[in-house]
């Protein structure tokens, strides 16, 4: 995986270049990468399976996903020579969401030297805004994670 921090990466490139693929938290929440780049990622993640006991999508559900793409867009901006780690995350829960699929939109509103953060727009099919998020990641020195 190469970036300049602009180019749009492949999304099966990413997931192939990552130490354990995409993770087990995220493959049993369904999350879906459709877009990377340091400046934006897209997701989606289906309702189904993500709910609370009232049959809606667990606020947890969407921090979740919201994480990811944060840390995925934190992660392209930081390569090769960083590792980004999550240091902080919020979350505005406006609607609910009863079946379907979300999408999240991380945009990057800083992208420096030690730290990352995205803002993370989830919407559910209608686009109708169902989570707002903050996720802030710091970057560290790639050699500190060598095995």
């Amino acid at each position: 995986m190469s970036t300049s921090g602009k180019d749009e990466l492949s999304v099966e490139d990413y997931i192939a270049a990552m130490p354990q693929g995409m993770g087990g938290l995220n493959e049993k929440m369904g999350i879906q990468l459709l877009e990377i780049s340091a400046e934006r990622v897209v997701g989606t993640m289906p309702v189904d399976g993500n709910t609370q006991p009232y049959g809606l999508l667990h606020g947890g559900a969407s921090v979740v996903l919201a994480e990811t793409l944060g840390s995925v867009g934190s992660a392209a901006h930081a390569y090769p020579d960083k590792v980004a780690v999550g240091t902080e995350i919020n979350a505005t829960h406006h609607r609910s969401a009863t079946s379907g699929t979300v999408t999240g939109v991380a945009t990057a509103i800083h992208l420096g030297r030690t730290m990352a953060t995205y803002e993370v727009v989830i919407t559910d099919e209608r686009g109708k805004r169902v989570c707002t998020s903050r996720i802030s990641c710091a970057l560290l020195p790639s050699d500190r994670f060598a095995g």
